[in-house]
């Protein structure tokens, strides 16, 4: 398939799709990974109209999807579906992948999601970047089967780079895309995809790894433990991603940033619990999470938090203030603390490291 790609593109077809064809739009499932830029690119190139979607989650942020479609010149819309999201995390019809992600179940959701946008859109058919054979999970045949079941538009759904070794669906057999600007692109290699970049321009694009959280060891140590304590809300979600985690009890979370950027994030995502900063030194920013803490847990907390104060003596005062809904709720109050040992630290951190 390698060589029948090659050829074509050294062709330089006539990009231009006929009359008819322009006239239906696609929706593109848009990750930022290199297999969606070039979907959207290629098939904008061959002269469809394409409206790029980013669905955004807890575990998948759309910073990078931005900056990828920013670099790119791909106008991209980012639609948050959080709440329907989390459900899978409990109730995965097929199943996980490594970790915590149930992939398939996942992108049957965000096809079904985008064909609720169809019409808002002014669109008639929906596209995205799988590849068919590159991930052994969720892009061998079956699962892309199973995915357009799931999606309820499986007539709808077509895959440009590998489309023309899958079943043929309402746009390809109506004639809403010529099947010649379709590909062949199938296993694990990139070549393919690298040499197709070239042809369309693309030079700036992320990793494969690094898109989706739920394939994180640490990120999904830290989600299993909301899980079994029963704390698994679009709150704690937001807080998940940044800084380190200790469960100091079933209900209560000690929250600590690792520099500059993860403690601007922890700020922006938090909105209930308490706040903790070292008085007359610059370190990371401490939150409290869940219930009002006991004077031990709340002792503990302090000693575990000022640990990672390298530059702050043996004790030092540390201000703390209550929040709700994001707004500080009384005056500051202070009180002096020393630091935990490592081994403290460890036995309290939700971490493999």
């Amino acid at each position: 398939m390698d060589n029948q790609m090659i050829i074509r593109l050294d062709k330089k077809a006539d990009f231009l799709a006929m009359d008819n064809m322009k006239k239906h739009k696609a929706i593109a499932l848009f990750s930022g990974g290199l297999d969606s830029i070039l979907t959207v690119k290629w098939m904008q190139k061959c002269g469809y109209a394409v409206h790029p979607v980013f669905f955004r989650a807890p575990y998948f942020k759309a910073e990078r999807a931005l900056q990828s479609a920013d670099k790119n010149g791909i106008e991209l819309e980012v639609v948050d579906i959080s709440p329907e999201h989390i459900q899978l995390l409990s109730s995965s019809a097929y199943g996980f992948g490594r970790r915590l992600n149930p992939c398939i179940d996942c992108h049957g959701l965000m096809f079904r999601k985008a064909g609720e946008l169809l019409a808002a859109r002014d669109a008639d058919y929906l596209i995205s970047g799988e590849v068919l054979g590159q991930r052994p999970k969720s892009q061998r045949r079956d699962a892309l089967d199973s995915v357009r079941r799931l999606s309820g538009l499986k007539d709808l759904i077509v895959r440009p780079l590998s489309q023309l070794l899958l079943p043929e669906t309402k746009p390809v057999r109506e004639g809403w895309i010529d099947r010649t600007h379709l590909l062949a692109i199938n296993g694990r290699g990139r070549s393919v995809q690298h040499r197709l970049a070239q042809e369309l321009g693309v030079m700036d694009y992320p990793s494969p790894a690094g898109g989706c959280l739920l394939t994180d060891r640490n990120y999904c140590l830290r989600l299993q433990d909301l899980i079994d304590n029963q704390e698994l809300t679009l709150e704690n979600l937001e807080l998940l991603g940044n800084g380190r985690h200790f469960r100091l009890a079933k209900d209560l979370k000690l929250i600590v940033g690792r520099d500059e950027q993860d403690n601007l994030a922890l700020e922006n995502e938090f909105q209930n619990g308490i706040r903790l900063q070292a008085r007359d030194y610059m370190g990371p920013l401490g939150l409290l999470v869940g219930r009002r803490p006991e004077p031990a847990e709340l002792k503990l907390a302090l000693q575990i938090f000022m640990s990672f104060h390298t530059k702050v003596p043996a004790r030092a005062a540390v201000q703390m203030q209550n929040f709700i809904h994001g707004l500080p709720q009384e005056t500051p109050w202070e009180t002096e603390s020393g630091k935990a040992s490592q081994d403290v630290v460890k036995t309290y951190h939700i971490s493999y490291n």
